[in-house]
């Protein structure tokens, strides 16, 4: 970029800056995509799929809160998104109740079991099309259920319908499914009845062709008849078990039966003057938090927008790459291993890691700093009142020793992140969840039975902190961010390893920057790689990359619509609700 144009595009942000802080509403293009925008004051879904974000609206028009909506949307998409998610998934959740000021996490990822057995690795397994040893047990059906009853108002059975319907009547494929099942054909084919619904003819599902999956809707309608036992007992989960130890599994019905629901404490920092709430141990909120954190005590809003400005793009990257750094230091179930979130996330921490965000560049891993004092150390203000995450009872000496490098390559980056699907909710009375669930790398485990593929899950254990009964770690982060007792925003991001970098560069865009929703969230994003390499999507300025390259960056094009996370967000903008999907995926925000 010129120096002329260079000056023209820094007046210009800080015109629309001035413009903002004004409360003078910005002019926004409406997106040249279906529903991928969508303003209300009555509540807001924003899915991965059209029908699920609407099966989640249906239900806030019937009266029910945002819990009843999210578990409508996320039943829903069991059925229309099963190469991301499905029963057989596991996952998290953040719930904010306006009325009593009061939040709270649920953990239901994948675990293991209780034999031995579990501790062992095989490698051999990982090579084989469906991997049964990969497969924990799911957690999905048990935490929707479970917040259900806790937190919903409508009947179960109403809840459930419209995925119960979806399933039995059938939905137009996707591009997003198609796609997925073509590139996951060797791990479809390995299942007849799996390959008869996906690859029908032995061609993979095609846009706009309409799939009717008749043993999910039986499954689906035991589940809303009987509850959890048709899931985790009987039948069912005898079925289940016994097509899992078919291809290596060590899970029991006994597993099934006794799979526990954490109900948890949110991860909790202030920033900016808001309060952010995010996944705990051993899920991956403590990564966006701390990026976000690192970036206001660097100064980095007068930098202005890393599209065009290379200084701040420079910046993001510096952040993502400490906050990476520093939390993928410590990772495993915390009731085995000690992870220090609460420290990860102190804005006092973030104060002394300042240096080590200025002092990143290429070629050069940042030095991890020390979390443990700030983990120590209580909050006060908003976090002390809403009872946030608390310090590990652990201490370093219970740390898992690092993990292995894992290899990867060109067709690891395409697809190896595009799993995992994220959605968000608000009711009319400003209740939210926020909620990431995934069977793990696309179509899971590849284990097909009931209808649903089981989660690759069990997979994100290493041989440092595999064993029994431990919840698998993973890079999810559902977060709600306030300002003072309002939402301000729910969001969240699918996408693996794109999850955290996708969620921070949102959040800082819409409010640090102060870009609409959807311009947040359309925008380019910047993904930390191996050595010097940084991902960068297409529509940064020429001076980014040049920026870039001067610190010792390789920046390496990556162009795929599945890529860089998909973010499924809702703002509440003066009142008004704004949700956007992105349009990286197929997903939709729809109000009631």
């Amino acid at each position: 970029m010129t120096p002329s144009l260079a000056t023209r595009a820094r007046a210009l942000m800080l015109g629309a800056a001035l413009l903002t802080a004004c409360g003078i509403p910005q002019p926004v293009a409406s997106p040249p995509m279906y529903a991928k925008r969508a303003e209300s004051t009555q509540g807001m879904v924003t899915a991965s799929h059209a029908d699920a974000a609407a099966a989640g609206a249906t239900i806030l028009r019937e009266g029910g809160n945002a819990v009843d909506a999210a578990v409508a949307t996320a039943f829903a998409l069991a059925v229309v998104d099963p190469s991301q998610t499905g029963l057989g998934a596991g996952g998290g959740m953040v719930v904010w109740n306006h009325g009593t000021a009061h939040a709270d996490a649920l953990e239901f990822y994948s675990r293991t079991g209780a034999d031995a057995d579990w501790a062992r690795m095989d490698s051999a397994a990982a090579r084989a099309p469906i991997n049964g040893r990969a497969a924990g047990i799911p957690g999905a059906v048990a935490g929707l259920l479970e917040a259900h009853a806790k937190w919903g108002k409508l009947p179960r059975a109403q809840v459930m319908a419209p995925a119960i319907a979806l399933a039995r009547d059938g939905f137009i494929v996707s591009p997003l499914l198609a796609r997925t099942a073509e590139a996951s054909r060797a791990k479809l084919t390995a299942d007849s009845a799996a390959a008869a619904l996906f690859l029908p003819g032995g061609q993979a599902l095609r846009p706009g062709e309409r799939l009717v999956q008749a043993q999910l809707a039986q499954t689906l309608e035991a589940i809303a008849r009987d509850g959890r036992a048709a899931f985790y007992e009987g039948a069912m989960a005898e079925r289940t078990v016994a097509r899992m130890r078919k291809y290596g599994s060590a899970a029991t019905a006994a597993d099934f039966k006794g799979y526990p629901v954490a109900f948890q404490r949110p991860l909790c920092t202030t920033w900016m003057g808001h309060t952010l709430l995010s996944a705990p141990p051993p899920l991956g909120g403590a990564v966006p938090l701390a990026a976000l954190n690192l970036l206001a005590v660097t100064n980095s809003v007068p930098l202005g927008s890393p599209t065009t400005q290379g200084a701040a793009a420079v910046q993001i990257l510096g952040a993502l790459r400490v906050a990476e750094g520093d939390a993928g230091r410590f990772r495993g179930d915390p009731a085995y291993y000690a992870v220090p979130a609460r420290g990860l996330i102190s804005p006092a921490f973030a104060a002394k890691r300042a240096s080590a965000v200025a002092a990143a560049e290429g070629g050069v891993a940042p030095v991890a700093g020390d979390p443990w004092p700030d983990d120590a150390v209580a909050p006060t203000g908003a976090c002390a009142a809403l009872d946030g995450w608390g310090a590990s009872a652990l201490g370093p000496d219970k740390v898992a020793a690092p993990r292995a490098p894992r290899p990867g390559g060109d067709d690891d980056a395409a697809w190896g992140g595009s799993n995992t699907t994220h959605f968000s909710v608000v009711d009319r009375d400003r209740n939210a969840v926020s909620m990431t669930f995934t069977v793990g790398v696309l179509f899971g485990s590849g284990v097909y039975v009931n209808g649903f593929f089981l989660n690759s899950g069990a997979a994100n254990l290493d041989a440092s902190t595999r064993g029994p009964n431990r919840y698998a770690s993973s890079t999810i982060n559902p977060t709600i961010i306030l300002r003072g007792n309002d939402v301000r925003m729910v969001v969240g991001a699918a996408g693996s390893q794109y999850i955290p970098t996708s969620t921070t560069q949102v959040a800082w865009r819409h409010l640090a920057l102060g870009e609409d929703p959807w311009t947040a969230i359309a925008a380019p994003r910047l993904q930390p790689a191996q050595g010097r390499s940084v991902e960068v999507e297409s529509g940064f300025a020429p001076e980014v990359y040049a920026a870039l390259r001067a610190k010792g960056y390789y920046p390496l094009s990556r162009v795929g619509d599945i890529m860089f996370g998909g973010v499924h967000a809702i703002a509440v903008v003066k009142g008004t609700l704004i949700g956007v999907a992105d349009p990286r995926r197929d997903g939709a925000a729809v109000a009631p």
